[in-house]
């Protein structure tokens, strides 16, 4: 895995560790984790197997 910086506004930290908190994901950079993949899956490896 690569280390990248993320700036994201106050909110988003706050429901993030809402969702921490409640033990829906283990830390908040699983959740973001979890939420690019599900972007990426839904935006982009989704289309192409469907091309295919």
């Amino acid at each position: 895995m690569k280390l990248i910086t993320l700036h994201l506004p106050e909110t988003y930290i706050k429901d993030l560790d809402i969702l921490v908190n409640g033990r829906y994901y283990p830390n908040r950079a699983e959740a973001i984790r979890i939420a690019i993949r599900d972007l990426l899956n839904d935006e982009v490896w989704g289309k192409n197997q469907i091309v295919r």
